[in-house]
């Protein structure tokens, strides 16, 4: 067995290890889903990060920074800002209420209508776009850095993904995932300061590299990375992600208390400020090193193959294994939380703890296994359906922004007013992705609606979320002021705010001037 190998059957080791340790425990339901409301604020920022960067990031990240240069990253630093507004505006909210699911939330200040189309969404875009992404990039990433067939390797990773968090739930979800971000961060950091060496560092890189690769904001009429879209929609898209999706939201849910839940998006406010020199500049740098070859999604393989020795291969390979597996894991744990606690529990709410546990389990193995079964569709996907799936984001996010904003900054909104947005903005979101369909993949002439389907996804994200604020607050309006008593600690109240800690308020002050200067320097 040569150190390549080695490296990687200790990786494997190390996170079966972990995760058999918190398969110990997880006899309640708290325990099972919520890691028994007992973990620090460094694991909860970790696992933030491990949890988003996943395979589609080292492929995806870095072939738009091949083809496009930085102004990708700008997801990456709009990401730092939606952390502050999770720990300073929603934590405080959910844990207050102490649900186990963002749809249970929205049935606490809305209704069960919200709750039941949240779930339903929500398991719908994990599967058939979440799942779907990660193994269609870490396919690409697997077969030109091993050479393994795609089948093999996919399975043999759902599996081994599947096994430690059907055992240990969130916890072992958790804990692997501190492990995973180490290692990660450090493979990318490796191969990021080899490249740069290669290339003649940063100077080498402007020299080799158009200087519009330099640009994270470009004008307004940018087809891609308008500078409306990358500034305000990414803002929007970022809340929807980072704020009141289950699978980020729910290692949040698991703190000890509201203050490590605030400090642990915060590290990971700060993590997010490394994607755009780990993984977008390595795009640039394969770019400027093999200008012919580069076409894209083979950015970072390249990399990975030519530059790394013995060992470091290992190292790197490992910590591609960790971006994928991390984010599988995060996925098939909260599929099964909203599985178990939004349709199980609500259709049986007497079921005891031991029960919902057995529950839990069960569906993680049930998603596992529809997980497997997809693999072979997979395959077939193509770089054209994999923008598609990534553009859904865009197309889902805004409504649900629209409706967990409002409904936490004013206490006027409404249940009717929060169901018709979240439907309303949901159709305007599926009518554009069916128009990209017919007219990008199938050719379709569809006259005068060739220009909305050419209008900027994320443009259009604004418009559809400030359509759906107006919407919202009209129709909460037309309704009249609704029953507040009920809503203590899901509204915002400022008499009730969270003391504030002088750390956050460095951290956020710090973190937040740190990536205005660098999206200055790079303007």
């Amino acid at each position: 067995m040569n150190l390549d190998n080695a490296i990687i059957v200790v990786y494997f080791l190390i996170v079966f290890a972990i995760g058999w340790y918190h398969s110990r425990g997880g006899r309640t339901a708290s325990e099972y889903f919520l890691a028994g409301h007992q973990v620090g604020w460094f694991a909860i920022g970790a696992s933030l990060f491990a949890t988003n960067i996943s395979s589609e990031h080292f492929i995806g990240l870095a072939g738009s920074g091949a083809s496009t240069g930085l102004a990708v990253g700008c997801y990456e630093w709009s990401a730092s800002f939606c952390l502050f507004i999770l720990g300073w505006l929603f934590v405080p909210h959910y844990l207050q209420s102490r649900v186990y699911t963002m749809p249970e939330f929205l049935e606490q200040r809305f209704s069960p209508a919200c709750r039941w189309y949240l779930t339903v969404v929500s398991l719908f875009a994990y599967v058939f776009t979440k799942i779907s992404v990660s193994l269609f990039a870490g396919g690409i990433l697997i077969r030109e850095v091993f050479g393994w067939d795609y089948m093999t390797s996919a399975l043999l990773l759902v599996i081994a993904t599947g096994i430690y968090t059907v055992a240990g739930g969130l916890a072992a979800v958790i804990y692997t995932d501190l492990f995973q971000a180490v290692l990660l961060v450090l493979g990318a950091v490796v191969l990021t300061l080899i490249g740069l060496d290669k290339v003649g560092g940063f100077e080498g890189l402007r020299t080799a590299l158009p200087p519009d690769y330099f640009h994270m904001i470009r004008p307004a009429s940018d087809p891609v990375y308008p500078w409306i879209g990358t500034t305000l929609g990414a803002l929007i898209l970022g809340i929807w992600y980072w704020c009141t999706d289950q699978v980020i939201v729910q290692k949040t849910l698991a703190a000890k208390n509201v203050q490590a839940a605030r400090q642990g998006a915060f590290f990971c406010a700060s993590l997010k400020i490394l994607p755009v020199f780990i993984l977008v500049l390595p795009g640039l740098i394969a770019k400027a090193l093999w200008p012919t070859e580069v076409t894209g999604d083979n950015a970072y393989p390249l990399l990975v193959l030519r530059l790394l020795p013995t060992g470091v291969m290992g190292l790197m390979v490992a910590a591609l294994l960790a971006a994928l597996m991390s984010s599988l894991s995060s996925v098939f744990n909260s599929c099964s939380t909203l599985i178990t606690m939004d349709i199980y529990k609500k259709l049986r709410p007497a079921a005891p703890d031991a029960q919902l546990v057995r529950v839990g389990r069960y569906a993680t193995g049930a998603i596992v296994v529809l997980s497997i079964l997809w693999i072979p569709f997979i395959r077939y996907l193509n770089n054209e359906i994999y923008q598609y799936l990534q553009s859904v984001q865009a197309y889902v996010g805004a409504p649900i922004t629209a409706t967990f904003l409002v409904g936490i900054l004013w206490k006027g909104a409404t249940a009717r007013a929060a169901f018709t947005t979240l439907v309303t903005g949901g159709l305007l979101g599926a009518g554009r992705f069916l128009l990209d369909i017919l007219h990008n993949a199938l050719k379709w002439d569809l006259g005068s609606l060739n220009a909305l389907v050419e209008f900027s996804f994320l443009n259009y994200s604004v418009i559809v979320f400030f359509f759906c604020v107006a919407l919202m607050y009209t129709v909460s309006k037309l309704e009249g002021l609704p029953d507040t008593t009920r809503l203590t600690g899901l509204v915002f109240d400022p008499t009730r705010a969270v003391a504030a800690h002088r750390f956050d308020i460095a951290l956020t002050a710090v973190t937040g001037a740190a990536i205005i200067a660098l999206w200055w320097h790079f303007r």
